[in-house]
């Protein structure tokens, strides 16, 4: 798992520095470009992302406890915190589209599309995750001494996380 997230914010870290490069090269198309952006749904999404990262580590707590009932509720709650994310993601990317901000409308929103497009793809693949966790919860598959699998599908959620926890900034916030 750790190769996996190693990798991972390995190519999140030349996304991430390619706009920022990008950025720094044309900072008043930027400017302009991220005033079509709404910086509190920005906030809405990191909060929702952060609260699903919380349920999903109070569910490991619970588990090391011997409590994999609660275990599984953290991890269902964690799923509908993301799916908070996925709706307003999925509204906010309508909204561009319809505005006609699309992948090639200029360089801001190709590297918007790029960057939020790809941590989209990991957050629907952490909810998978997170939902066969709480249903291996539920069938008591975890153990206080058997959670590993547990931790590692937290770390990559936490994972997705931090990736969110720097593209906010980045994207909705710092010109």
């Amino acid at each position: 798992m750790w190769f996996l997230i190693l990798s991972e914010l390995s190519a999140f870290g030349i996304l991430i520095l390619v706009f920022a490069v990008t950025q720094a090269l044309n900072t008043e198309l930027f400017h302009a470009s991220r005033l079509a952006l709404d910086s509190s749904i920005g906030l809405a999404l990191t909060l929702a992302l952060l609260s699903s990262g919380l349920l999903a580590a109070l569910a490991v707590a619970q588990v090391r406890q011997a409590r994999t009932g609660r275990a599984a509720l953290l991890l269902l709650a964690a799923v509908l915190s993301a799916g908070v994310y996925v709706v307003l993601k999925v509204s906010e990317f309508s909204h561009l589209a319809g505005l006609g901000f699309g992948l090639e409308h200029n360089t801001f929103f190709t590297l918007y599309w790029l960057l939020t497009g790809f941590h989209f793809l990991h957050v629907l693949l952490g909810i998978f995750i997170l939902g066969w966790m709480a249903e291996r919860c539920r069938r008591r598959a975890y153990s206080a001494t058997n959670c590993s699998a547990l931790e590692s599908g937290v770390l990559y959620w936490h994972m997705v996380d931090l990736v969110w926890v720097l593209l906010f900034p980045l994207v909705y916030v710092l010109n």
